[in-house]
């Protein structure tokens, strides 16, 4: 899980800090935004206060027409020692209440010109990314006619060279050796390169190449929803390989599973082309269409055809 700070918040967002300057490195745990509505009329029973929370327009207004004590009491109790931050929108000015609760409590007030369904879409999709689960696997990720194929398999099977080839074949380098895999609220996977490898490939006997430089900006991609795994493996004469493609396997990857492919690899075999038709084939059956299904049926009708002579 991603952490992050109220200080990134207001770099990203560039809001403006009207309390609170020396806390903004208190973390922000969960990607929920809070109005707290309720809570200015006084309901307090089920506050959320682990969620950054927004002022807008309403709220404000709704504010106003408290007395004075009642001002006070919501503001600081808004002011929970678990609330990263509170945030007021549309450059409305700060309550008095407001910032003498912050300073007592050291929450840290922060201002947007934003709209303030403006600003929750904004922020809740960057904490949304930057908070998803996160893992890194070693593997090579290609994109491949707009399907993300994570290569796996021991070391020096042939992923790097598979994913070169593919490069010159005109598809899309994404991550080489180590994948950082980040899961979505939807539990989609999306995988891109750690900043150190960003575009870089290792090649045995030739060493670090660089994609980009090589290739031209056409043949990266920064990131890309992961849709199917191929494992490469060494060929063993002793054991059964698919041969119809009637039984899907799949492969939990944090909370999500995803179809995987075992692929033999002997000398002889293009991975590359491989990897091409396999990824055609799954564009194939999500647009309803699967050829071992299809065989079968026929090959069902032929034997019943057969059999009723």
């Amino acid at each position: 899980m991603g952490g992050v700070y109220v200080r990134e918040l207001v770099n990203h967002f560039q809001l403006k800090v009207i309390s609170g300057k020396d806390e903004l490195k208190r973390a922000i745990k969960v990607p929920d935004i809070s109005r707290p509505g309720l809570e200015l009329a006084g309901y307090f029973h089920f506050y959320p206060a682990k969620r950054i929370q927004l002022l807008g327009l309403t709220e404000m207004t709704f504010f106003e027409h408290l007395s004075s004590e009642e001002k006070k009491d919501r503001m600081k109790r808004l002011c929970h020692p678990d609330t990263p931050c509170i945030c007021v929108t549309r450059s409305l000015d700060v309550p008095d209440e407001l910032l003498e609760a912050s300073e007592e409590s050291g929450i840290p007030v922060l201002q947007s010109s934003l709209s303030t369904t403006k600003l929750i879409s904004k922020m809740t999709s960057f904490l949304e990314n930057r908070l998803a689960p996160v893992t890194t696997l070693h593997g090579v990720l290609v994109d491949v006619y707009g399907v993300g194929v994570l290569l796996i398999g021991s070391s020096g099977i042939g992923k790097s060279e598979t994913a070169l080839e593919l490069v010159k074949r005109g598809h899309r380098l994404v991550a080489d050796d180590a994948v950082e895999i980040r899961q979505t609220t939807e539990n989609q996977l999306i995988g891109s390169a750690p900043e150190l490898i960003q575009h870089l490939l290792e090649i045995r006997g030739v060493g670090i190449i660089n994609i980009m430089t090589l290739f031209g900006a056409g043949a990266i991609r920064n990131f890309k929803k992961i849709a199917l795994v191929m494992k490469l493996e060494a060929w063993d004469p002793q054991k059964q390989y698919e041969r119809l493609g009637l039984d899907e396997q799949k492969m939990k990857i944090i909370d999500t599973e995803l179809p995987v492919m075992t692929i033999p690899v002997k000398p002889g075999r293009n991975l590359a082309v491989i990897v091409e038709v396999a990824s055609m084939n799954f564009r194939l059956k999500r647009m309803g269409y699967n050829a071992a299904v299809h065989f079968s049926k026929k090959l069902t009708d032929t034997i019943e055809e057969v059999d009723d002579i």
